[in-house]
């Protein structure tokens, strides 16, 4: 057999496969399935089989779980009418809050022992807190400690934090009662109004808005709100009663 001849034998059957067998079909695009397949060997490919899915952990169960209920309460905020007033000479300041420009009997009213000309000079800087504390320990009076945190009737007065005296609770006179129905339609501003009960024949006033937060039953703060959302003064009192 000469070399053409084997040559010929050797590529006639492979030109002829290549004619009459069919072409592989095209191999299967990899794509991410969600469902479930059982037609996977676990052994042949571990990490295609799907894992069952986990619980979640026991503190995100249920939102009813004890941590949940030992987590400290929110505290409330509401919305007051709170007034600051008092005599030009001679006169000391007025604390007041009201739950409406309309309803004259105050829910709150104090007689601070700070003199109107004192806090206006405390006012010039921009900031003033008030912190009102009692000490329930230092009472012979057991009640003081478990009554209505408005109801206490002394306490302490610190004003940015300096001892200033004492603030005492007051009960609603005619004379205070005529002062509140003057500003009845004043919702915010300050100014002066006549007054006939006083040597000073003027009264000064400030009225805003604040945010009461109860913080709980032995704390309650009240803030003033600029209006407009403006910068200004910033004016804020604490009441706090210790045990």
């Amino acid at each position: 057999m000469t070399k053409l001849e084997a040559l010929c034998r050797f590529l006639v059957p492979c030109i002829g496969n290549s004619r009459t067998s069919p072409s592989p079909p095209p191999a299967a695009k990899k794509r991410l399935s969600t469902s479930l397949r059982d037609d996977l060997d676990e052994k042949q490919h571990p990490s295609l089989v799907q894992q069952q899915p986990q619980e979640p952990p026991s503190c995100c169960s249920s939102p009813a779980t004890p941590a949940a209920n030992l987590a400290p309460p929110r505290p409330s905020r509401t919305m007051v009418i709170g007034t600051i007033f008092g005599h030009r000479r001679g006169g000391h300041v007025w604390f007041c809050v009201q739950q409406d420009r309309l309803t004259i009997k105050p829910a709150l009213l104090l007689e601070l022992s700070i003199p109107t000309s004192g806090l206006i000079q405390e006012m010039q800087c921009g900031l003033v807190r008030i912190a009102l504390e009692f000490n329930a320990a230092d009472s012979d009076d057991s009640e003081l400690g478990r009554c209505p945190l408005r109801s206490v009737p002394l306490w302490t007065l610190f004003c940015n934090g300096r001892k200033l005296g004492f603030a005492v609770r007051r009960k609603l006179t005619q004379q205070t009662k005529i002062m509140l129905k003057t500003m009845q339609n004043v919702t915010v501003g300050a100014g002066v109004i006549p007054c006939k009960f006083h040597d000073d024949k003027e009264v000064m006033y400030m009225r805003a808005n604040y945010e009461c937060v109860l913080g709980s039953a032995d704390s309650e703060s009240f803030h003033l709100i600029n209006p407009d959302q403006l910068p200004g003064q910033e004016l804020s009192v604490f009441l706090l009663r210790t045990r």
